[in-house]
C-alpha cells in the first residue's frame, strides 16, 4: 500500500481508505447502502489491515451512529494499528441544537462518538457540511479546542464550496487556529467537477483530497454498459435521487474508454477507474466501499500499478465536460491560467 501525506500537513495516510457507510442498515438514506454487523465488519477489517489499508471512514448519521459503534467494535484492542476518519454536522435527531457546526452540537457529537467508536481521539475529523448559520470564528475556536485536548488530531471538511473553505482557512490563520487539511470531496471519472475551483484551491493551500463515491454513484462498477438493459446497482438504485445527475452518452464513451483500457492491462473497470483517481493532483486517499470480500479484494487490486500517460489522456478525453462560467472562459487564457491536471 502506498502511503500519502494528507495535504500540507506531516500526516500519511494510506493511498485507499475503507468507508463504513455499508455498516448497520439503519435509515432510508445512509442505512441504505448494506447492513454488515460486527462479524462482517471485523473479517473486513482484517483484510484491509493485511493489504496495508489501515484508515477507516465514518459519520455519525452513517446508520444513527450504528455504523461507528460497528468500527469501533471491530477495531477493539487493535486502536493503535488503524486510523480513525469521522463525520458530523448533518442533522443527527430531533433535537433542536443537534444539527449543524455550533460549539454545543461539535462539542456533543464528538464526545458521543468518542464512545460508539471506543477511542479516545479521532485521527482525523471532517464536517460533514458547511453551516452557513454559525460563524465560522464560533467554529474553528471549538475544533482548535479539541485538538489541543487531544480528542481530534487532524481536521477536515467535506461538501464546502471553494469561497466556503477559503473563508474558513483565512479565518484559521488570522487567528493562529489549526487548519483544515482535508476536503473530503466527490470527485469520479464522471464527476470533475471538483478540478475546476476545488483542487486548484487544494494545491495552493495544502488540503488533500479525501475522495468519496470514487465509482460514480455505482455507474463505474462494470455493471452498465452501452446497449445492455440497467442491472439493480444497490447504491444507485437506492439513492440516485440524492446524486448528480450523469449524461447517458458521456458515461457510455467512459465506459467504452474504461473497457478498452481493461482488455490492455487485465484490470477490471472499477480498479482502473480507482487507479486514474490515484494520479490526480491533490489526491491523498481514495475511500472505498465494500458489501462482501470479493468486492472488496477486488478494489484492493486498484494500487500497486499505474495507468500509462497515454491510457490517461484517453480517460482524460473520454470523461471530458464543458465547464461552468467562469472556469471555460479562464481556460481561453492557459497562458495565465494552467490546468492543474
Amino acid at each position: 500500500m502506498d502511503y500519502r501525506f494528507l495535504g500540507k500537513s506531516g500526516f500519511r495516510v494510506p493511498a485507499l481508505s475503507f468507508g463504513t457507510g455499508t455498516f448497520g442498515g439503519k435509515g432510508e438514506l445512509f442505512g441504505s447502502w448494506g447492513n454488515t454487523d460486527i462479524a462482517e465488519a471485523t473479517r473486513l477489517v482484517d483484510i484491509c489491515l493485511d493489504a496495508g489499508l489501515n484508515m477507516f471512514d465514518s459519520a455519525d448519521v452513517y446508520s444513527g451512529g450504528l455504523a461507528e459503534s460497528i468500527l469501533g467494535a471491530a477495531i477493539k484492542n487493535r486502536r493503535d494499528k488503524v486510523l480513525i476518519s469521522t463525520k458530523a454536522t448533518f442533522r443527527f435527531d430531533d433535537g433542536p441544537n443537534n444539527v449543524g457546526s455550533s460549539r454545543f452540537h461539535l462539542i456533543n457529537t464528538v464526545d458521543a462518538a468518542l464512545k460508539r467508536l471506543g477511542t479516545d481521539y479521532i485521527d482525523l475529523f471532517q464536517l460533514h457540511g458547511f453551516d452557513a448559520r454559525t460563524p465560522i470564528e464560533e467554529t474553528l475556536s471549538t475544533l482548535d479546542d479539541m485538538v489541543r485536548a487531544g480528542k481530534i488530531r487532524y481536521l477536515g471538511v467535506s461538501n464546502f464550496s471553494g469561497w466556503h473553505l477559503m473563508k474558513s482557512l483565512a479565518t484559521a490563520d488570522r487567528h493562529g487556529w489549526s487548519r483544515y487539511v482535508a476536503n473530503q470531496t466527490y470527485y469520479s471519472l464522471i464527476g470533475r467537477d471538483y478540478e475546476w475551483e476545488l483542487m486548484p484551491l487544494g494545491i495552493d493551500q495544502g488540503v488533500g483530497a479525501v475522495v468519496w463515491s470514487p465509482l460514480g454513484w455505482g455507474r463505474l462498477t462494470g455493471k452498465i454498459r452501452r446497449g445492455q438493459p440497467r442491472p439493480d446497482v444497490t447504491r444507485l438504485s437506492a439513492t440516485a435521487d440524492y446524486g448528480p445527475p450523469v449524461d447517458e452518452e458521456r458515461l457510455y464513451r467512459v465506459v467504452d474508454a474504461l473497457d478498452a483500457i481493461a482488455a490492455e492491462t487485465g484490470k477490471t473497470v472499477p480498479q482502473i477507474a480507482l487507479n486514474w483517481l490515484l494520479q490526480r493532483p491533490t489526491v491523498s486517499t481514495v475511500v472505498i466501499g465494500a458489501r462482501t470480500e470479493e468486492q472488496l479484494r477486488q478494489n484492493l487490486g486498484a494500487v500497486g500499478w499505474s495507468l500509462t500517460p497515454e491510457q490517461v489522456a484517453s480517460l482524460d478525453e473520454a470523461s471530458a465536460s464543458t465547464a461552468a462560467y467562469p472556469y471555460w472562459h479562464q481556460a481561453g487564457f492557459a497562458e495565465r491560467n494552467p490546468s492543474p491536471v
